[in-house]
């Protein structure tokens, strides 16, 4: 897909129930069958531990992709990403739950969005190493566009000392 119209959009993914690697690589296949998205980068696979899930929740790999969407809004975005979640088996009882796989729309273009459905850019990706870090791999330029500040500075700035761990 090379087409002047076309939006980079970035996606978070995370998994923390069973052959994790495989979770994320299977996501990964079905967002490239996506039509009008071509994934351009893939970062790094990075353990985290998990935030704000119950206690003794198993780590999370995660990543971050750049893909470029053509003839999509970020609404239709989020709701391929829902339907990959829930191909997966993916069940959404309790918030931060442990989850087989889990997508995240973390920024569309330019775009700021805010729906009861979706707000874009994901509203808690500043405050979170294991969102900036794979990110910040692949687009360490991109820019925040309510903070107007670069990823690379954003991670930087985090003063959480948890460390994400290349794998």
């Amino acid at each position: 897909m090379r087409n002047s119209n076309s939006v980079v959009t970035y996606i978070g993914i995370g998994s923390n129930l069973g052959e994790r690697e495989a979770n994320i690589r299977k996501a990964l296949a079905m967002l490239i069958e996506t039509p009008h998205l071509e994934v351009r980068r893939i970062s790094s696979f990075l353990e985290n531990a998990p935030v704000g899930g119950p206690e003794n929740a198993p780590n999370f790999l995660n990543a971050a992709v750049e893909a470029h969407v053509a003839l999509m809004t970020a609404n239709a975005l989020m709701r391929r990403l829902l339907e990959i979640e829930q191909v997966m088996g993916r069940s959404r009882r309790v918030k931060w739950e442990p989850r087989v796989i889990d997508l995240d729309l973390l920024l569309f273009g330019s775009s700021i969005v805010s729906s009861d459905d979706l707000i874009v850019p994901h509203p808690l990706m500043h405050e979170r190493r294991f969102v900036l870090a794979p990110l910040a791999e692949i687009a360490p330029n991109a820019v925040h566009p309510v903070l107007q500040v670069r990823i690379a500075d954003l991670l930087a700035g985090l003063t959480n000392k948890n460390q994400a761990n290349k794998r």
